[in-house]
Formats: structure tokens, sequence, C-alpha cells
């Protein structure tokens, strides 16, 4: 039932998310004179003030609460690998509890850098890092060879275990291609004037993003799978374990990789957490305020991938419920109630394909991943 087609299916979502990306760099200064900076104040432009808010607010924080997490577990499990891959069984045995707990030191820290603009340098070796430990992956793979008893078939051996391992499928590759949540935020950091305006550099940097999206993505995915078939683990450097010192090499940029990223995501969060305490609540800002609420945040997030650290389930869940509205149709459902668009032109049929494309997602990938967490958590000791 579910044919060579699969192939394609990162190449699609690639696709959608190069549409709705471009849409969304259009809109931060479509309105002359003014800046949408905040993924919530395009939703209050598009559908007012009290319902923009309702719409956006939620599924963005869903977005990148659920992301921290992700990369909570990422950065615990590559600490652990390279502990494990240096110590090659010569070493005592540390829970993977532990590293979550080492890594999100690093964000205790990390937090209290009071923007975006202060993390740049971080970003950069992030990225850097994620092209380095990409080609990595896909070398080893290549260096290792196809293993003698690879088997291409199905993880699963029963049709409900197919099909939800499919829709999970479908919610990891959701989540790959998933940066629309912070865009507005990123873009808001470029000067812009009405000669020059932010969306021209914008989106060459979008353009060089997807490019090394692309370099990162495609080469790991294809050449993985030709060497493991489906013994290949959710994160492939799990799976490869020499030579030795590259391995551990490729897991610590991991580790700086989502450093990086979880920054990037968190900041937003701080943001919105922030103004609620200072707006509604009457909390005084400044050094105390910042310290107090980042680093409880830092340690929530802590907290649930201590708890639930599967890598795989979480990807397919989070892909799927939180992703899916914000990046794949969210920001079509606005470009139809700020352009109006005439009813059956080219802009008004491509943003309706995009949006049920994108609830298909969202209904069918967390059910996938939830699936693939309950699974796992009947093997798994908490807290182990």
């Amino acid at each position: 039932m579910v044919g060579a087609g699969v192939l394609s299916l990162p190449y699609a979502m690639s696709e959608l998310g190069w549409y709705t990306l471009w849409q969304m760099v259009e809109m931060h200064e479509m309105v002359p004179g003014k800046r949408f900076d905040r993924y919530h104040e395009l939703g209050q432009h598009a559908f007012g003030d009290k319902l923009g808010l309702w719409i956006v607010v939620p599924q963005q924080l869903i977005v990148e609460v659920g992301v921290n997490i992700v990369y909570m577990v990422t950065g615990g499990r590559s600490l652990k690998k390279f502990h494990d891959v240096i110590c090659d069984g010569k070493c005592k045995d540390i829970k993977l509890t532990f590293f979550i707990m080492i890594f999100a030191s690093v964000h205790f820290v990390l937090s209290q850098l009071p923007n975006l603009n202060s993390i740049s340098g971080v970003s950069l070796a992030a990225a850097v890092m994620s092209l380095s430990y990409s080609t990595i992956a896909w070398g080893a793979s290549v260096d290792k060879g196809k293993m003698v008893d690879v088997d291409y078939n199905l993880r699963a051996t029963t049709t409900p275990g197919k099909v939800f391992g499919f829709f999970g499928a479908l919610g990891e590759v959701a989540f790959a291609y998933a940066g629309h949540n912070v865009v507005l935020e990123i873009q808001a950091t470029i000067p812009s004037t009405p000669e020059k305006p932010s969306k021209k550099p914008m989106w060459k940097g979008v353009v060089v993003a997807y490019i090394v999206v692309a370099l990162c993505y495609f080469p790991v995915a294809l050449i993985g799978y030709w060497a493991f078939g489906n013994s290949v683990d959710d994160n492939i450097l799990i799976t490869l374990n020499k030579p030795t010192w590259l391995i551990a090499t490729a897991n610590m940029m991991v580790v700086i990789h989502v450093i990086g990223s979880y920054q990037i995501y968190a900041m937003p969060v701080f943001d919105m957490i922030e103004t609620v305490l200072v707006k509604k609540l009457k909390f005084p800002p400044g050094l105390t305020l910042r310290l107090i609420a980042r680093t409880l945040y830092v340690a929530f997030t802590m907290f649930v991938a201590i708890t639930f650290p599967f890598f795989g389930g979480l990807l397919g869940f989070f892909g799927g419920f939180a992703f899916a509205p914000t990046t794949y149709f969210l920001p079509c459902i606005m470009w139809l109630a700020i352009y109006k668009p005439k009813r059956f032109s080219l802009s008004w049929f491509t943003n309706w394909v995009c949006i049920v494309l994108g609830v298909c997602l969202m209904i069918l990938s967390p059910i996938g991943g939830l699936r693939q967490i309950i699974l796992d958590s009947k093997t798994y000791k908490f807290y182990s």
C-alpha cells in the first residue's frame, strides 16, 4: 500500500515549507511603516486582537516548548553516546537522566542572555555543527557499507503497526522542515527601510538555510536507509560506532547544535512569559525576574525530557500536533484573511491545498507519535 512515493515525502514537505515561509517573510512588513516582529502580532492583524492571540499563541507555545523538550532529549542522548563511545565499555555506566541534567546546566547560564541578537554567535556555531555532523553521519554510513542482512521491509509486522508507523514518520518529516515559528523574530533583528525592506536579505538567508537543509537531510536519509535498512535507530548517530573518534566528534557536534537551537526556540517563550508577568501580574522587570522565570522554564523542559526521553515518538507527536498548524496551514489562512485572493485563482487554490494537507498532517501524525511513545514507555524504566 505504501510504495516508492514515500521517498518523495521529504521533498513534498520542503516544498510546502518553502511556500509558507515565503508568505511569512512577505507579511512581515505588509503594512507600510509597521513591522510584525512576532507571530502573534501577525495573527492579531489577520484575525483581530483577541482572536489572533487565542489562535496563534497556544500553538506557538506548544511548538516552542515541544522543540525544547526534544532538544533536551537529543542533547542528553548525544552526550551519553559520546561518553559510551569514548569509554568503549571501560567506564561505569551513567544514566541518561544525568546526561540530560548536564545538558540542561548549560541552558541555565545561556538562558540569561537578553535576546536573539545576543546569541547570534551560538546560532552560527549551531548551523555549522548541523552541516558537519550530517556529513559525518552519511560519510560514516558509506564507509561502513551495506549491512550483510539489511532489511528494507517496514519495521512493523502488523497492518496497524505499519499504518501508525507511517503516520509517525509524517510528523518526523514535518518536524524537520519547520522553522516558521521563529522566522518573524529572526527577521525582526534585520534593519529595514522603505527602500531596503528586510524581506530581501531575509529571503536570501532562507534560501541558504534550505540549501543547507537539503545538504544535511537528503544524504543522511537515503544513505542511512541504504546502509542499515529498518534496523537504523531514530538517531542514526546512535547506530554508528566506528571509527570511534569520528562518531564521538559527531555526537559532540550534535550537542553544540542543539545548545544553539534550544536558545533560538526558547527566546520567544521567555519573551511571552516575562511580558505576562510584567503587564498582567505587575512583576518588576529586570535581572531577578529573568533569572527566576527562565531558570524555572529550563528546569521544566529538563524534567519532562527526563520523564519521556523518547526521541522518535516526540518528533512524530510534536511534528504533527504542533508544527503542522503553525508551519503548513496557519500562514495560508492568514494570507487568505489578509489578501483575500479571488476564489479559484492560483493563489486561492494553492493556499487551500496547503491547508487541507496541513490539517491531515495535524490529525494523523500525532496518532503515530503518541502510539510510539506509549510502546516505548512500556519497556522503559522511568528516571533510569
